[in-house]
């Protein structure tokens, strides 16, 4: 092992509003060695996901922030360096979540192997992975309408939404994603095969989302939260299912907005159009990972489910990239190649 120390990026302090640069630092310690019934691995790939904003702190979420100083907290693709676990062998690959750093130690009791040589290494941490995980739950288990219906998807173009509105157009649907900017508008449509799609950035958002919504809508697979959510509000229907995945848009800012108070329609509209509305947290539904690889994995290898990725070279460009999840700039799954 010819590198002797580990570069981790660390949490630096907590963002005031959107996240910067500076609120990271690139720190070295000692590469740990292995005690019995350890695994020592080498980080090849590292996810950058949206959720991670909350982990820093300061944002609406109710997850507990990671200490300041400590590494950022998420999935890998990594392998075995060094093995003192024998169910674990030096070469294989595994993922971990062991977050932004270069090596890490585990009992093995978090660590998943993976196959090389079934799909790429990347899909691991995107449609076959955390991300398509979490699709697949909000789809399957938590909306699962009847077929015909009006299905919409926000961040339809990014690695969840995508895999959502995929699998709801798999199951009979009428799906409009709505996501940011002309070329994500024609993924969806021309790539992905949605029925509809919505450009929120446009002048005329209003004017398309009537046009796309002429019917209202039944079951909404909601990403974004916040201003999102209310411009859809009018559209929902009577007896409309909603799971609330994601709330991007309320990250950077944990109080009540300005602006009026739109509770008391929401709450109407649940009493008097029986709305559903649910929301989920993957750590909670980690054993279904076997059903949905079973459902999914041939789905994607059969090009029935189509992904994006977009990498980026280098350990110490990660919190740069990880910003571009904020402000529209990236595609698909955001993944790191650090090994």
């Amino acid at each position: 092992m010819a590198n002797t120390s580990n570069r981790q990026i660390v949490i630096a302090a907590r963002p005031n509003g959107k996240a910067q640069l500076s609120d990271f630092n690139i720190v070295e310690q000692a590469i740990p060695s292995p005690g019995d019934g350890e695994v020592l691995f080498r980080n090849l790939l590292i996810s950058m996901d949206p959720y991670q904003r909350s982990l820093m702190g300061n944002a609406s979420s109710e997850l507990p922030p990671i200490d300041i100083g400590q590494p950022m907290s998420g999935p890998t693709v990594a392998v075995v360096e060094q093995s003192r676990n024998a169910n674990f062998a030096v070469g294989d690959h595994v993922v971990s979540w062991s977050g932004w750093q270069e090596y890490g130690l585990s009992d093995g009791s978090d660590l998943q192997k993976i196959d090389p040589e079934a799909a790429p290494l990347s899909t691991a941490l995107g449609v076959l992975g955390h991300t398509g995980l979490t699709a697949w739950l909000g789809v399957s288990k938590f909306l699962n309408p009847k077929p015909g219906g009006t299905f919409v998807v926000t961040a339809a173009a990014g690695s969840v939404g995508s895999v959502a509105a995929q699998m709801a157009k798999l199951r009979g649907h009428r799906v409009i994603g709505i996501a940011g900017g002309p070329e994500k508008v024609r993924y969806l449509k021309d790539d992905l095969g949605l029925d509809g799609a919505v450009d929120y950035k446009a002048t005329g958002f209003a004017e398309q989302l009537a046009r796309a919504l002429p019917d209202g809508l039944d079951t909404l697979f909601d990403n974004v939260g916040g201003y999102m959510f209310e411009a859809l509000m009018p559209y929902f229907n009577h007896h409309a299912r909603i799971v609330i995945c994601g709330t991007i848009a309320q990250y950077d800012f944990p109080n009540a907005p300005d602006g009026p108070n739109r509770l008391p329609e929401l709450l109407k509209s649940f009493l008097y159009r029986f709305i559903e509305i649910r929301g989920f947290a993957l750590p909670d539904h980690l054993g279904s990972y076997p059903e949905f690889l079973a459902e999914v994995g041939p789905l994607v290898s059969q090009d029935k489910i189509k992904y994006s990725e977009e990498f980026v070279d280098g350990f110490e460009n990660i919190p740069d990239a990880f910003l571009r999840l904020f402000d529209g700039r990236n595609r698909g799954k955001l993944i790191a190649r650090v090994g």
